[in-house]
């Protein structure tokens, strides 16, 4: 019976952010082993689940070591990148395949290229076993990855609803290998373009061209095409944007391909820089919205984005808010976990006046500004576990931490232990908050948010507070970035 290692490994790593990764950051309370990690996949629609669903059907023994996933954050402990890669190290003796649902942006105190060096690894233990890779699409791709994977293959939509389809992709080219149906060869290209993560989305502009781009050739015989525009927030070699080509046998074809979509984006890659406006003007905006409105405005911090690494904790845009007279605000999830305790210890009905926000100084970018003085009325106090009903990670738990409310009369605020991305309106309506109700929702959030929260809308506000997800590259030091890189320099 063929034995076939499942693993998975994800992380968004900003090297600018000040929120720390150690090992009980990947999981509710650290990494899911054996069998807990194959249970919490079984089912579901990560691209993991899809590698269990195929080595189940092709009868396959499993063998899943480890789950470990956490939310974007600074570079990974040195601990718990050593733990979470030496148990899959440690299982792969004995295995005749390796499907691996990799992130591809993981940075780690001891190694700035997370998955290549756990790739390298595995290829010195499983010489000759093939190992096929899926990647998130905001991966950054680096020649270790090329040089010790035979199948990689990223997720083709931002916001990410195809994380399981992109699995099946990779176990269906990687089947297909082992069989002896196709022998694929990788072709990769990397243009010196850093890109904004608000023009990755896939379904407008540049991106969704690439994307096209890499769909026609798929259907024009390479076995597959990704376009993965990076993770610009991290100060390593190159988080550029790549083009990586699977063919089947005909390197120079895969090659052709790779390089024809690599100057079409090349082309466009002024279409890859997103421009923020001032704040004031976001929030001025906002307010005009409004005026006529019969449901909420969202107002999108993405200068303070979770899943980017922000703390959750940048208070420009409440601050805003009220400085320019709105009300009917719901904000949230704040991560505050000291005021969540003042809160908890007050009591649900207690009016409580407490410092909100603003207690994560970033250092790497210069940013440090006082707590906000808020008084209001506690709501609710919860555990802050809610069930995610999609089109992301459906059916999955969502840990908030313990989760208080706060009434202040022109806002509601949601404030948790945990940074936490809002994927679902299941933030707000486990704590007895309806989202529908308010003028305003402002949500620490870029794109996963929009699928569920957009359709309850009646506009959207893109605001760039100063926090590190900035989308104004000038905030951010780098230092080993190479160059000249675009936007950075006038290549």
């Amino acid at each position: 019976m063929m034995k076939i290692l499942i693993a998975r490994m994800n992380h968004e790593t900003n090297t600018f952010s000040p929120v720390p990764t150690p090992l009980s950051a990947f999981g509710n309370d650290g990494p899911s082993y054996g069998d807990e990690a194959y249970h919490a996949h079984k089912g579901m629609r990560t691209a993991m689940s899809a590698f269990i669903e195929a080595a189940e059907r092709a009868g396959a023994q499993l063998v899943t070591p480890i789950s470990a996933s956490a939310n974007p954050s600074g570079p990974v402990a040195a601990h718990a990148y050593d733990a979470i890669c030496d148990t899959i190290v440690a299982a792969a003796p004995g295995c005749d395949a390796v499907l691996l649902d990799l992130h591809g942006a993981m940075v780690a105190e001891q190694s700035a290229d997370g998955e290549g060096d756990l790739l390298a690894r595995l290829r010195a233990v499983l010489p000759d076993a093939p190992i096929g890779v899926a990647l998130d699409l905001h991966g950054n791709v680096t020649q270790r990855m090329i040089d010790n994977a035979d199948v990689i293959v990223s997720f083709k939509t931002y916001p990410h609803i195809d994380m399981f389809e992109c699995g099946e992709h990779t176990a269906r080219l990687l089947f297909a290998m082992i069989e002896g149906r196709a022998q694929p060869v990788i072709a990769w290209r990397q243009p010196p373009l850093l890109t904004h993560t608000l023009r990755s989305a896939t379904a407008q502009g540049a991106m969704q061209r690439a994307v096209d781009a890499a769909r026609a050739a798929e259907r024009d015989g390479m076995l597959a095409v990704s376009v993965l525009p990076g993770f610009s927030l991290a100060d390593i070699a190159a988080p550029c944007l790549s083009v990586v080509v699977v063919g089947n046998g005909d390197r120079a074809a895969a090659e052709a391909v790779a390089e024809r979509i690599a100057q079409q984006i090349w082309a466009e890659r002024d279409d890859f820089v997103y421009h923020s406006a001032p704040l004031a003007e976001s929030i001025a905006q906002a307010a005009q919205l409004a005026k006529d409105a019969t449901r909420p405005v969202l107002l999108l911090d993405h200068g303070d984005n979770c899943m980017s690494g922000g703390s959750c904790d940048t208070m420009d845009v409440l601050a805003a808010a009220l400085e320019q007279g709105l009300d009917g605000i719901l904000a949230g999830p704040l991560c505050d976990p000291a005021a969540v305790a003042r809160l908890s210890e007050a009591g649900i009905g207690a009016r409580v006046d407490i410092e909100l926000g603003n207690k994560l100084p970033a250092p790497k970018i210069g940013h440090a500004t006082p707590p906000m003085r808020m008084t209001g009325v506690v709501r609710a106090i919860t555990d802050g576990g809610y069930t995610i009903t999609g089109p992301t990670y459906t059916g999955q738990r969502g840990y908030m931490g313990r989760t208080a409310v706060l009434d202040t009369g022109r806002a509601t605020l949601v404030i948790c232990e945990r940074t936490h991305e809002p994927w679902d309106l299941g933030v707000f309506e486990s704590v007895g908050v309806d989202p529908r109700r308010q003028r305003f929702i402002i949500l620490k959030s870029r794109m996963y948010c929009r699928p569920v929260f957009v359709p309850i809308a009646s506009a959207l506000v893109e605001c760039d507070s100063r926090g590190v997800t900035s989308s104004d590259y000038r905030l951010f030091p780098f230092e080993n970035l190479k160059r000249p890189v675009y936007p950075l320099d006038p290549i």
